[in-house]
Parts: C-alpha cells; structure tokens; sequence
C-alpha cells in the first residue's frame, strides 16, 4: 500500500507574497537571516505585515546549528506568536520549521499557521515534512521527517528570486534536479510522486539554464520556482537516496554548499544505482520522458545519456564536478572517509535509496567525484 498526502497550502505566482496582507492584529514571528532582514524584500513582507506585531529572528546561519535553533526556541517562546513565518532560503525555512517542531513536543503554542516563503529556488523545505539541523562540533548534519514538520502554508513569488546570482542560481537548481531524480527512483515511489518528479525534472532540463543566463526572466524564475516546491512534495512522500545521504556529510565536513554536494555527487551516484536492472529501468524512462533518450534507446545507453545531459548542463551553469576544485583534497577526504561513511549508512536518506550500498560503494563514488 502507497500513501501520498499534500498537507500545505500553496498560493504561487507573481504577486502571490499579497496573501500577507488579510492578517490583522497578530503577532507574527519572523525567522530569516541578517541579510535579508535588511533587503527590500523584507520591507515589502513588513509592509504587507504593518497591521501586525512582529517580531524577528535574524541569527539564522547557513546550515543552522543546533545552538541557532536552541536561541530561536527562546525567541519564539518570548514573542508568542500567533503566526510563524520563515523567509529565505532553505536555512531559514528549515530553521523555523524545526523551532516549532520542537517547540510543539513541549508546549502548547496558541499558533494559527506556519508559513514559508523561499526566496531561492531549491530547497522545496516550503512544501516538505524534512528539515535538517547540524551539529558543528560533530561534523554531521541530522535530517530528521516527521508529519507535523509540515508548513501550513507556502508561498512561491517569482519575484523573491529575481536577483539570486547566477551561482547560487545553479546550485540550487542542481539541487531541485538533485531531489526529483532521488525521488523518481527511491523504492518508496508512486505514481502521484513520479508525476511531480517528472515535470520538475523537465523544468530544470528547460528552465535553469535561461534563469542562470537571464535572472530577471519572470517566465523562467516562475518555472523554477514551482519545480523546486515539486521537487520537495515528491521527495516528502518518496525519500531520497545515497545521494543526499552522502551529500550530507561533505556539507557537515568540509562546510560544501549543499546543491553544489548534490551536483558533484549525482551523476556518480546514478551509475552506482544504474547497477541494478530495476532502477536502471526508472533511470532510462526519466531519460526518454524528457526527451534525452528516444523510445527505442535499451536502459544502458538511455541512462548514460542521462548522466551525459546533467554533466553537460553542469558545465553550461559553470559548475566544476570535482571535489579538488572545491578545496578538498584527497588526504583530508581520506583522513575524513571513516566518518563520512558511518553518517552515510546512518543518515535517514539512504533508506530508500533503490540499490544497495556498502562502504567501498561510498568510498568509489567520493574518489570518482574528486
């Protein structure tokens, strides 16, 4: 038996961030970062929240840790709030995600919604029951998938994303190709998945490549914007992979950007799995599906134009697929390797990663990506 629930509400489209504008008399806590706590896009978001008593949290660091989350619990517990948003990208939106969490295992809270609004396009942490937490002094990052993770509302504005930079452009949309192709080939697929994986895949095959050249193209950020959101309601129903189980690590131990980890990792991580006829299968129907592949292409070839499509993209977004060019050499990934393979089998993405993986899988892909 297959489940597959949508528990958050999305409003999308240009001029969707108005929906702020029907609350009255609230008290609303706000979870960023610095940054955009003094953008103009934050302005806009207060504007819209002036009928309001607001309240920031703007200590949110990339990858929270878990002493940002343990002051954010403090911060939310002293502001009260009837209203909780998180505005940013996946940092900030995980950040307030896992404070009410874990705020909510404890206490009541008099809470009438959670809200996120991303402001990249990659995460899909707006639409999932995922968030991860790390822990600095160890190393390691800790996903942790609980239903009532789950915002009550999402928003996806296009014109949050307008001025993301190029590089982050294609990081994060390496990301959301990243959690599509996971999700299309975890052993907990379904058909409600595979549809949304499917045209998020075809989305960043036909859109990334133009937002990454033109970042004001509202028609392209728009695409990406919704890709990226269902990208995460597969993910959030179907699970990743070795992938981000690996992925993980290299984020927890050597601070890489985690869509540019994803990136380096997939195409290493497809033909490790390729190994097995059954997912070697799903690999080639994505491929024919998005037109890389024609119909009549056997599994092995489809899946290797596959790979050949997402390191050409790669190359076209300027991202270099080695780990050395990123400041990891092979001596620190080998003095680090024990660990990172520990947190790779321990980490909760790998279990439904479609093929088997033991330690020497782990240690060939990570050599194949230096």
């Amino acid at each position: 038996m297959k489940k597959f629930s949508v528990r958050t509400r999305v409003y999308s489209g240009v001029g969707s961030l108005e929906y702020l504008s029907r609350f009255k008399n609230r008290k609303v806590w706000i979870v960023c970062d610095e940054f955009l706590a003094s953008s103009t896009m934050f302005e806009r978001l207060q504007g819209l929240l002036s009928d309001n008593e607001v309240t920031v949290y703007s200590n949110i660091t990339s990858d929270p840790d878990i002493t940002v989350i343990a002051k954010g619990i403090e911060s939310l517990w002293a502001a009260k709030p009837n209203i909780i948003i998180g505005f940013g990208g996946g940092s900030a939106i995980d950040a307030a995600k896992a404070i009410r969490f874990i705020i909510e295992r404890n206490e009541s809270l008099n809470l009438d919604c959670c809200i996120a609004i991303p402001t990249t396009s990659g995460t899909g942490s707006e639409v999932t029951s995922a968030t991860v937490i790390s822990d600095n002094k160890r190393g390691i990052k800790y996903p942790i998938f609980h239903p009532d993770i789950f915002p009550d509302i999402a928003i996806l504005d296009p014109e949050l994303v307008l001025t993301v930079p190029p590089h982050i452009t294609a990081n994060t949309g390496m990301d959301v190709l990243t959690h599509a192709i996971e999700a299309y080939v975890s052993s907990e697929s379904n058909e409600f998945s595979d549809a949304l994986a499917e045209k998020a895949v075809w989305n960043v095959f036909q859109y990334l490549e133009g937002a990454f050249k033109n970042s004001e193209c509202i028609v392209r950020r728009t695409k990406m914007h919704n890709a990226s959101s269902m990208a995460g309601m597969a993910f959030s129903q179907a699970g990743l992979g070795l992938n981000h189980a690996i992925a993980h690590q290299l984020g927890g131990q050597f601070k890489l950007p985690h869509g540019l980890s994803n990136a380096i990792l997939l195409p290493h991580v497809i033909r490790h799995n390729a190994k097995d006829a059954k997912t070697r299968k799903r690999y080639a129907k994505l491929a024919k599906h998005c037109l890389i592949a024609s119909k009549s292409t056997n599994d092995i070839t489809a899946t290797n134009q596959l790979i050949l499509h997402i390191n050409q993209l790669a190359r076209k977004l300027k991202i270099n697929m080695s780990l050395r060019r990123h400041g990891i050499s092979e001596s620190a990934l080998r003095q680090k390797l024990p660990d990172i393979i520990a947190a790779t089998h321990n980490d909760s993405t790998i279990a439904t990663n479609p093929a088997p993986t033991n330690d020497n899988d782990i240690k060939r892909i990570l050599e194949a990506a230096l």
